[in-house]
């Protein structure tokens, strides 16, 4: 793996991602309601639109991409000399602990077991989107339409019809209350659902997440939508390359417009609702109390994915990204346990482990690590085998967050603008948790 610190080659234009079609002959997926908040609800235990739930054993062709350790079943480590143990309480399906800035793979568990991802899909959503539409001023009024064909039992944040929301509105629906109908309505301005699943499936396809389906943009659950503990990782960390991905995913809590009434007086007003962040690593909810160094990223609960979680911490110049799938604990808030206890880990055994595998740059990226894709990706469900965050809106909300004021020093940045992608192997991200009072 010392390939993983050479510098990058000349900058390389970004080439517009082609769409690829996806043929995969998934397990069939529950529905269930992309609720985010890692507590199941009644309403998450739906019927199952086709039959089973996933295969205990993951498949033996799983993905090879980002190194050849990772396409192997079980836990994959290499400890070096003084390097702790892994935590022995994990129950996670998958698992994967990596180095958001070098992008070394410091231990994984079925890295690429293709899984249902729930909510933590909207990580891609955003990467995808959030260039299109990061005016966070512009206003949309919702029609019907746009709320069309949002699953039973979903999350939402309530927005109404007929009401006008700003764009920094919409995101902040989608981040913190991991909503549906923020998904949809966003889906709408961008030409539509159907339009939004092609973008998101190409975009995937340029970061080399390929153990990705997208059926629906939101993470509800359906028959062959998949990704795994290493797409969902790689995802994150080129979301996190993105100033508003970082501020969205870092902010605790933040004013949400209601719904317009007439008062006493027969007067149209508009009053707003606080809403808060659904990550209980972030808010400290649930009795977890907050991670240090956290800042995000994205959870997500279904009847057939179970929980899911990626999140990112700083330590002493240290970032980390840890994506836990599916733990089999039966315990409250277990994927967020699991989640801390791994970066527990990372962050005493980063410099005394030989990493297992890399996460790859984008396909149109050239950073002359010498990494390769695996030839073709498994079309069996359970196989095979960019962007930057932003500083926390909750202040700008008048609510307290943890600030994520990214400011990209020492190194070449990734700038998605105009096309163009200066990309260096390492992906700097300092500054990552600038911690402010909250209330």
């Amino acid at each position: 793996m010392s390939a993983m610190k050479k510098t990058a080659k000349s900058s390389l234009l970004v080439t517009s991602a082609t769409l690829l079609t996806l043929s995969l002959t998934a397990t069939a997926i529950a529905t269930g309601p992309a609720v985010a908040d890692g507590t199941p609800t009644p309403s998450q235990k739906g019927t199952p639109k086709a039959s089973a739930s996933p295969s205990a054993t993951p498949p033996a062709d799983m993905s090879t991409v980002g190194g050849a350790q990772l396409g192997k079943a079980g836990t994959q480590v290499n400890l070096g000399t003084g390097a702790p143990v892994l935590p022995k309480d994990l129950s996670a399906r998958s698992w994967v602990v990596a180095d958001a800035e070098s992008g070394d793979v410091l231990a994984a568990h079925n890295a690429h077991w293709r899984l249902a991802p729930a909510s933590t899909l909207k990580m891609l959503f955003a990467d995808t989107l959030l260039p299109k539409f990061s005016q966070r001023d512009e206003k949309h009024k919702v029609v019907p339409s746009d709320l069309a064909g949002i699953g039973p039992g979903s999350s939402v944040v309530g927005i109404k019809e007929d009401e006008t929301y700003t764009v920094q509105d919409l995101w902040r629906g989608v981040f913190l209350s991991s909503g549906n109908d923020a998904v949809r309505v966003l889906s709408a301005m961008n030409g539509g659902l159907d339009k939004t699943v092609q973008e998101m499936n190409a975009h995937a396809e340029e970061l080399q997440a390929r153990d990705t389906h997208v059926v629906s943009p939101d993470g509800y659950d359906e028959v062959g939508q998949v990704s795994s503990a290493y797409d969902l990782t790689l995802i994150a960390r080129s979301g996190l390359q993105k100033k508003d991905f970082r501020d969205y995913a870092s902010t605790v809590r933040a004013k949400f417009p209601g719904e317009t009434k007439k008062n006493k007086k027969g007067k149209k007003t508009r009053t707003s609702f606080e809403i808060q962040n659904t990550n209980r690593l972030l808010t400290g909810a649930g009795g977890l109390g907050v991670y240090k160094g956290i800042a995000g990223v994205k959870n997500g609960n279904t009847s057939n994915a179970g929980s899911t979680f990626t999140g990112v911490a700083e330590r002493d110049g240290k970032v980390l990204l840890v994506t836990v799938m599916n733990p089999q604990k039966e315990e409250n808030n277990e994927v967020y346990k699991e989640t801390a206890r791994l970066l527990d880990w990372g962050f005493q055994a980063a410099d005394k482990v030989q990493p297992v595998g890399e996460l790859v740059p984008p396909r149109s990226a050239d950073t002359g690590t010498g990494a390769q894709p695996d030839a073709e990706a498994s079309g069996e469900a359970g196989g095979s085998g960019d962007g930057s965050p932003v500083a926390a809106s909750a202040q700008e909300a008048g609510s307290g967050g943890i600030g994520v004021a990214l400011g990209i020093t020492g190194g070449v940045l990734v700038l998605l603008a105009g096309g163009a992608f200066l990309v260096n192997r390492r992906w700097p991200l300092p500054d990552l948790v600038r911690r402010r009072p909250r209330p």
